[in-house]
């Protein structure tokens, strides 16, 4: 059974940081993983990708204080989060490409040009000023 699962959200003031785990299990395949975001009242966004050679993608917003990482061993993939504003209060997932593309919220989303055909069910980060 294919299963990404999240861990590392919290709670942070403005200037503060945080490090998202998400465990993928059940692939046979190293892929593109990443994460997305979704705050209250908005679509969901790309944060970051990283694919099977390590090869990583940042959305704006997390350029210069993000950095996403791999440990292809274990199938983990980190986001860590730094200099946290209160615009970063979202749910982020954790999504893999492949597989039957997974919509949410009626749209379609990709990793490395490839769409996602799984997610995490989410982590809550909140970010206080």
């Amino acid at each position: 059974e294919v299963k990404l699962v999240e861990s590392g959200g919290g709670s942070v003031q403005s200037g503060g940081s945080l490090r998202l785990s998400c465990t993928a299990s059940g692939f046979t395949t190293r892929r593109c993983l990443g994460w997305f975001r979704q705050a209250p009242d908005r679509e969901r966004e790309g944060v970051a990708s990283i694919d099977g050679e390590g090869g990583i993608t940042y959305a704006d917003p997390a350029k210069g204080r993000f950095t996403i990482s791999r440990d292809g061993a274990e199938n983990m993939v980190y986001l860590d989060l730094n200099r946290l504003e209160p615009e970063d209060t979202a749910i982020y997932y954790c999504a893999a490409a492949g597989g039957a593309p997974a919509y949410r919220g009626g749209r379609q989303y990709a990793l490395c040009g490839v769409p996602v055909g799984y997610w995490g069910h989410g982590t809550q980060v909140t970010v206080s000023s």
